[in-house]
């Protein structure tokens, strides 16, 4: 390669980091030069980005240990070591350590850079999630890693509302909101995502496992409870969405939204609302199709219908002819020849089994909703 090839490499350099290219831009023209693979790696050689053609380790921590073939650079800002940079398939070509090297002090700039804007960078990336810039699952990791962000491979999404407790009003108090959303949502070896969407905050909390989610939900509910304690002067409201994979997370957030102003009207301020607790309300709210009307009634009538099959009972049946009748439980037992106590009996039955109380609107409106949705488009 002439200087002037190297010098044309080095400008190169300078443009895509004065276009914002990033990293992976950086690894890329290194790997489209030399002709061969890299691959950028942080202190602890976990992946941040691969380019180029042949064949890439998964890391080139062996290369280093034991001088295998292929190049590895540590990538450093002064004293700070922030990773390191590998380039293989080009070991013949005596200008490639100059052209690694080149890189390397690149990128060390671009990831310092990330590095000393640390909150402000984190947040862009939630942001840059939430509106769904990144064209799949890989390339949000990626962009994570370069971002000192460990990701989950699930989350649940919780939108929350700040308001003053003497105006209904939402208020801009997010800054405030974050650091309690960040005290009350405890996470583990992955961090809690955040970021603002109008008037309210998203938080991405990492649900690896069904207590996890679990755990977070519990959190949500006591949080307006906890911020009426602490400070006095605020409200929180929130809606808890449903817990999702990292490629599908706008769908945790539109439930988690879809929550939060269901439950305001439901409940008015100062409560958390779970999505999946809401019954037949996020139907109505969202303007459910069919696919979606009809799997939502079979998983309200499913746990009647495997306990009716498992013990041969007719709870399904009695709970369609209670309501059919005006549940006027008289009527219904004498339809089903059966005394009234029985009826009342499997009432109680079907209340414990669907997790849902005959007593109140809201999951009266539920499952009669699912019985009328089952008969009309026939589920079973």
């Amino acid at each position: 390669m002439t200087p002037e090839k190297i010098v044309e490499f080095t400008e190169a350099l300078a443009r895509i980091a004065a276009s914002g290219g990033g990293p992976k831009a950086l690894a890329a023209h290194l790997a489209a030069t030399a002709g061969g693979g890299v691959l950028l790696e942080d202190a602890q050689w976990r992946h941040l980005a691969a380019a180029g053609a042949g064949s890439i380790p998964s890391s080139a921590r062996p290369t280093v240990e034991s001088g295998a073939p292929g190049r590895a650079l540590r990538v450093a800002a002064g004293t700070l070591e922030l990773g390191w940079l590998s380039l293989f398939g080009t070991n013949a070509a005596p200008e490639g350590e100059l052209l690694l090297r080149l890189t390397a002090a690149a990128i060390g700039v671009e990831l310092a850079r990330n590095g000393s804007t640390g909150r402000v960078r984190k947040e862009d990336f939630w942001g840059s999630l939430l509106t769904s810039e990144f064209h799949d699952a890989a390339a949000a990791r990626e962009e994570a890693a370069l971002r000192g962000i460990a990701l989950a491979p699930s989350y649940l999404i919780v939108a929350l509302e700040a308001e003053r407790s003497d105006d209904a009003r939402p208020v801009p108090e997010l800054g405030e909101l974050h650091a309690l959303a960040a005290d009350a949502f405890r996470a583990g070896d992955a961090e809690l995502g955040f970021a603002e969407r109008g008037s309210a905050l998203v938080v991405f909390v990492p649900a690896v496992r069904a207590i996890d989610a679990s755990n977070a939900k519990t959190a949500a509910s006591l949080l307006p409870k906890s911020v009426a304690r602490r400070k006095p002067h605020l409200r929180v409201s929130g809606g808890v969405g449903t817990v999702e994979a990292l490629a599908n997370v706008t769908s945790g957030v539109a439930a988690a939204e879809a929550a939060l102003a269901i439950g305001r009207r439901l409940y008015g301020s100062g409560r958390v609302a779970l999505y999946d607790e809401l019954g037949a309300y996020p139907l109505i709210y969202e303007g459910a199709g069919v696919e979606r009307l009809r799997g939502f009634a079979a998983s309200v009538l499913a746990p009647l219908r495997t306990y009716d099959e498992k013990h041969a009972t007719e709870l399904e049946r009695t709970l369609k002819l209670y309501f059919k009748v005006g549940q006027n439980v008289k009527t219904a037992a004498a339809s089903l020849g059966v005394h009234r106590h029985t009826v009342f009996y499997r009432l109680r039955q079907i209340g414990e089994i669907c997790a849902r109380s005959l007593e109140t609107p809201h999951d009266q409106l539920t499952l009669r909703l699912a019985i009328a949705i089952d008969e009309l488009h026939d589920s079973n």
